[in-house]
């Protein structure tokens, strides 16, 4: 009896250690839930065994029966141990060889990130102690290395400890980068001033370009881009404050502050940039479509043939005949729209795309229904 219990007991402590571990690293595996009744199985079988295995002089000896229930009882736990093993077995063996891993790893994560920490607070590291991103990631990491020391249960450990290098990395990162920041400002600033001359130069056109809009076109055509110069010369006059201001940082030694600026800098002139090309290429639109305005109806009418015939040759013609025969219909009316001494070129442009983009979608969908048969 005294052999059956301690086999047990050995077997449940091997797979209780997997379970655990499983349950640490890996709680959506649910394992944890399927082995709690097997443990208490052998809990209960574990009590029979002491109650027997104990002598107590003043209690007489229990029948020879209940050691043989004990022991059958033993041997059915045992049995369940095996198999619940045999059933998991490589992922226990894995999850017990990583849980023994993790001290190491925390050991060592600790280590490098010490190091990175001393480094970071080295005289030749002092001048950029400073900047953001040294001194984020420092903050950062001190932070980590408390988490790793508090954190409690396998998967924690392993958790606080893979952050903590992640943390230790960005750190090694940021010195790495550090020395090369001023530099990099410096080309940076070269760069965004040349850009900015270019757009201050292209937005000098945008006003004469939305004159002739008015002169040339029905005031419909550009009633959306009233006030796109008013608000580039916003834009651009805001990117101007902007440099000078990363200009002040770079020479204080702040190159990274420097780099923010021009990031800003770049997103003004790209919306700067976008006034200008909205009106420069609604200009090019309307005199391109005015010279023939045909060329725009027969490309969306050659769509519109193309998708017919494929439905026809798909035999969607019941399903979407009709509707593609009404978009004929909404073509016809554009081009009886476009009369007048300034005909609406801009409405009839924006009717012919909503006609082809919708076909498009015809298309697609017709396209995805025979893939999908």
């Amino acid at each position: 009896m005294v052999s059956a219990f301690l086999d047990m007991d050995r077997r449940q402590s091997i797979i209780e250690a997997g379970v655990t571990a499983s349950h640490e690293l890996e709680p959506e595996r649910g394992l944890l839930r399927e082995w709690d009744p097997i443990r208490q199985t052998c809990y209960r079988a574990g009590e029979e065994y002491l109650q027997l295995a104990v002598t107590d002089p003043d209690r007489p000896l229990a029948p020879a029966h209940a050691y043989d229930q004990a022991v059958h009882r033993l041997g059915e736990a045992t049995r369940i141990l095996d198999e619940f093993y045999a059933n998991n077995r490589g992922h226990l063996e894995h999850m017990t060889a990583m849980a023994q891993t993790i001290p190491q790893l925390a050991h060592r994560v600790r280590t490098e990130a010490r190091t990175v920490l001393t480094a970071a607070a080295a005289p030749e590291n002092t001048e950029f102690a400073h900047y953001p991103s040294v001194r984020s990631a420092v903050a950062d990491l001190e932070n980590a290395l408390r988490a790793l020391d508090s954190a409690l249960g396998i998967g924690a450990v392993r958790a606080a400890a893979l952050h903590a290098a992640e943390v230790t990395s960005r750190l090694h990162a940021a010195l790495d980068e550090a020395p090369g920041r001023a530099a990099e400002a410096k080309r940076t600033l070269a760069s965004v001033t040349t850009r900015l001359g270019a757009v201050r130069t292209r937005c000098e056109g945008l006003a004469p370009a939305f004159s002739a809009l008015l002169r040339e076109f029905n005031a419909a055509s550009s009633a959306d881009l009233t006030g796109n110069d008013r608000r580039a010369a916003e834009l651009l006059s805001r990117a101007e404050e902007q440099l000078a201001a990363a200009r002040a940082a770079a020479a204080d030694g702040r190159p990274e502050d420097a780099l923010e600026e021009v990031a800003a800098i770049r997103a003004e002139l790209s919306r700067a940039e976008e006034l200008v090309d909205a009106v420069t290429g609604r200009l090019a639109i309307l005199r391109a479509v005015r010279e023939n305005p045909r060329r725009k109806v027969d490309e969306v009418r050659f769509r519109l043939r193309d998708a017919q015939h494929l439905a026809v040759q798909r035999g969607l013609t019941a399903e979407w005949g009709s509707v593609l025969d009404a978009q004929s219909s909404r073509i016809d009316r554009a081009v009886d729209a476009l009369t007048g001494v300034h005909p609406d070129y801009w409405a009839y442009v924006r009717e012919l795309d909503a006609v082809s983009t919708f076909i498009a979608g015809v298309v697609d969908r017709m396209r995805g229904r025979q893939n999908s048969a």
